[in-house]
């Protein structure tokens, strides 16, 4: 299992250049992969921070996890991401997802109507764009005919929030994997990764990966730290799509499924997200308690320790 680094996720108000640095300093630690969200009302366009860091860095994947389909036309997303790909000089991965009813349609005053058709018909043609730079296509919920193409035409893997089985269906028979969100190990296990591996195999597709994202935090106090967790991500568990997975894991909330403990306890923890079939492991990094710079610092610690010992993951 890969470890990489996720800002973001716990509602930071970040300024560009200290993203920047956050993508070099992951890149400086060896970690193999930097991940950036992009919130629809707050915070920088994750994929434009991504072009960016990626002049700013030479080895580190980039990755966002995710940008919503609805507010982009899948011309106007595959041409961003080809540009910020060939910023990254290829080493960009799009992460894509739905959001949430409440942001596309309170928010943005868009239809959230037919959620796993809208994907289906956006991943046909966006992948068409990413990969021959050229699509004619007629659907239900889009009829698109356009040629896409950059100077720098590189390989673009996409992968797909996926929360529910249709998601997951499309994410292992049309893209390179999922990024989930809020899923614990019980999850993982037998909702997530069956689902996924079984549509990959059925389309005749490479192992999809598994970008698991939680909050984590090394610490010696467990009970403070799940409740810094759940009030700082207490909003994901009243969001219906991240209900659901946090019903199956019969978890009350966010702070449930959080990676917390001492050095020992979290590495346990993250060893059964390994097995049970993650991939990749998204490190949402979170304070506790008054010393919110040590606790940080401590878990960043273990992360770059385990990566540099490349312990059974």
């Amino acid at each position: 299992m890969r470890l990489g680094i996720f800002t973001g996720g716990a509602g930071e108000t970040d300024t560009l250049d200290s993203l920047l640095t956050q993508a070099q300093q992951a890149e400086t630690a060896g970690f193999g992969s930097f991940w950036l969200p992009n919130l629809p009302t707050r915070n920088y366009d994750a994929l434009l921070v991504m072009a960016l860091a990626g002049r700013a860095t030479t080895r580190i994947e980039l990755g966002t996890a995710v940008v919503p389909t609805y507010p982009r036309h899948p011309i106007a997303m595959a041409q961003e991401a080809m540009t910020a790909n060939a910023a990254t000089r290829g080493r960009l991965t799009l992460g894509i997802g739905l959001s949430h009813r409440p942001t596309i349609e309170d928010v943005m005053g868009l239809s959230y109507a037919h959620p796993a058709r809208h994907m289906q018909e956006y991943l046909t043609v966006l992948q068409a764009l990413l990969h021959d730079h050229t699509v004619a296509y007629t659907g239900e919920t889009l009829h698109v005919t356009a040629d896409v193409s950059v100077p720098e035409p590189r390989p673009l893997p996409v992968l797909l929030a996926a929360l529910a089985p249709r998601m997951l269906q499309l994410a292992g028979s049309m893209a390179e994997g999922t990024i989930t969100w809020m899923a614990g190990v019980k999850t993982l296990a037998t909702h997530v990764v069956p689902r996924l591996q079984a549509a990959a195999r059925e389309a005749g597709r490479t192992a999809p990966r598994v970008c698991v994202g939680l909050p984590i935090a090394v610490t010696d106090d467990v009970a403070g730290a799940r409740e810094a967790a759940g009030r700082i991500f207490e909003r994901y568990g009243q969001l219906t799509n991240y209900r659901r997975l946090l019903d199956l894991e019969d978890a009350q909330g966010p702070a449930d499924v959080a990676v917390i403990g001492n050095e020992g306890e979290v590495t346990r923890q993250l060893q059964a997200l390994a097995r049970a079939g993650a991939t990749d492991f998204l490190a949402a990094i979170f304070p506790v308690g008054a010393d919110a710079a040590g606790s940080r610092a401590r878990t960043w610690a273990l992360l770059q320790r385990l990566h540099e010992t490349a312990l059974t993951f």
